[in-house]
């Protein structure tokens, strides 16, 4: 399993509205194949941040979700909102204790 994280900065003044449109745009991703799950988290110290984090069987998962045209559709609910491109990255599974 993999994890995707995306920081994703907001535009100030349209928290709100990106957080009705990602709210919208959650069950896109969450049907793809391969995927487990995903959520958004809001920063406590700056409220234009977001955590996009989404659980993948692979990255291959992933990559292959972006040549879709439900990725499109999730791009268009959520990227006018962002100050920049999100930087995205890959988490392999928790260490072991």
């Amino acid at each position: 399993m993999m994890l995707e994280h995306a920081l994703l900065v907001i535009i100030p003044g349209r928290e709100a509205e990106f957080e009705a449109s990602v709210a919208s745009a959650l069950p896109i991703i969450e049907s793809a194949p391969g995927c487990h799950g995903a959520e958004v988290r809001r920063q406590e110290e700056d409220a234009s941040v977001y955590l996009l984090l989404v659980r993948w069987s692979s990255v291959e998962a992933h990559m292959a979700f972006r040549e879709t045209t439900p990725f499109t559709q999730w791009r268009a609910l959520t990227h006018p909102f962002y100050v920049n491109a999100p930087v995205v990255t890959h988490f392999h599974d928790p260490v072991e204790r």
